[in-house]
């Protein structure tokens, strides 16, 4: 293994990597860091060339000491699908969709579940707790199963059903909040409070490796492509984990020296009815202020105060990138729209990356010929509601 040391971004604080760590005492996130020159000495691209289609072949990059410990479903490795159809319908003729509906449990949750959970097991852990908005919340549950460990999920209400009934499958004590993530997170304070210490607060970025295995969409990205990055990236974000660890894992190839010095643009994409980075970002401010009464049919993007508003802001400012809300009415538009030309139902909160796609092509910031991947980060067929409103029935005759 690879991994040296946890490391804070706010106030640089070194921690140790060999035992369970939640936040550090400023109150940042922390992030893995790597020995990547001795990565570069014992691995090079073309030896990921017969490694297995997953997020493992980049174990090197990955906080799991023994194989034995690695917790897995054969996640990762999902396809980058061209979208020239409905790309040329927007002007965006090398527009290209990596589909995350495909990997276990239907979302990309199960990256950093994954890697989260097989951390957790090798450092000790044997009981997980957490907050979700649905689908994270289900594949820490399905991982923790798989790994012999207990989870306790704190879900709101209005979450999608299947996401409910996955936790229940897997075993895990489900709790029902009426309220919104924030809400369950309360909730699961109050757990970890009563526990004594016996159960490990696996919240968004209140671990570290969850991000670890998010990040692999990246590698995935820029192997996919020949070890090229794309123009823009696009992805939507409520608590911004996938952003965030997109962002790292450019960082970490660029300094291995597997790709050159161009970064590729990064687009946090909102809905309108919760944009706190959004209107960070267009204040030019460093930390997003809590979003009021937020709601919106992305209900996975449904995050009123990320943890990670910082690292989110890092990401699309280091870039050059943008952050930009859209509304309910388009995403649904554009889910339809992408459906009936290119036969992928996507997630809504997918469909609001295409949504700005074609508002930023619209506008100019994105060029016809550059090269776009949209995030879809989950199966559409979770979400049945978002193809039963009005205007997306049989035609009847």
């Amino acid at each position: 293994m690879f991994l040296t040391h946890l490391d804070c971004p706010r106030c640089g604080t070194r921690h140790p990597a060999d035992r369970p760590q939640n936040l550090c005492g400023c109150g940042s996130p922390l992030l893995a860091r790597y020995d990547l020159d001795a990565v570069r000495a014992a691995v090079s691209p073309a030896d990921l060339t017969g490694r297995a289609a997953d997020l493992w072949r980049y174990r090197e990059l990955l906080p799991v000491a023994d194989p034995a410990n690695a917790v897995t479903l054969g996640e990762g490795w999902t396809p980058l699908l061209p979208a020239a159809r409905y790309g040329e319908h927007i002007g965006l003729p090398n527009l290209l969709i990596k589909d995350e509906g495909l990997v276990p449990t239907g979302s990309f949750k199960a990256r950093g579940a994954a890697v989260g959970v097989s951390r957790a097991r090798e450092l000790g852990v044997r009981h997980v707790a957490m907050p979700t908005n649905g689908n994270a919340g289900a594949a820490w549950a399905t991982y923790a199963a798989r790994a012999g460990l207990r989870a306790t999920i704190a879900m709101p209400l209005g979450a999608p059903a299947i996401t409910r009934n996955e936790c229940i499958a897997a075993g895990a004590d489900l709790l029902l909040v009426d309220g919104l993530i924030n809400d369950a997170g309360r909730h699961v304070a109050g757990i970890l409070a009563g526990s004594g210490g016996t159960i490990f607060d696996a919240s968004t970025l209140k671990e570290p490796y969850r991000l670890e295995g998010k990040k692999t969409m990246g590698l995935e990205i820029v192997e996919q492509l020949g070890w090229r990055v794309p123009d823009v990236i696009i992805y939507p974000t409520g608590g911004g984990v996938g952003l965030i660890g997109i962002h790292k894992a450019l960082g970490e190839l660029r300094e291995l020296g597997w790709i050159d010095d161009r970064m590729p643009r990064l687009v946090a994409v909102q809905s309108s009815g919760c944009a706190p980075i959004v209107r960070a970002f267009e204040a030019g401010a460093r930390r997003a202020e809590p979003w009021v009464d937020a709601a919106t049919v992305a209900f996975g993007i449904t995050v009123p105060a990320p943890l990670g508003d910082e690292l989110i802001l890092d990401a699309v400012t280091g870039t050059g990138g943008t952050a930009i809300a859209v509304d309910d009415p388009e995403i649904l538009a554009d889910l339809r729209e992408f459906g009936a030309r290119e036969g992928l139902l996507l997630c809504p909160e997918g469909a609001a990356g295409l949504t700005a796609a074609r508002r930023l092509r619209a506008d100019g910031w994105i060029r016809a010929d550059e090269q776009v991947v949209v995030l879809n980060t989950g199966a559409g067929l979770k979400y049945p509601e978002t193809v039963a409103v009005e205007g997306f029935g049989p035609t009847r005759h």
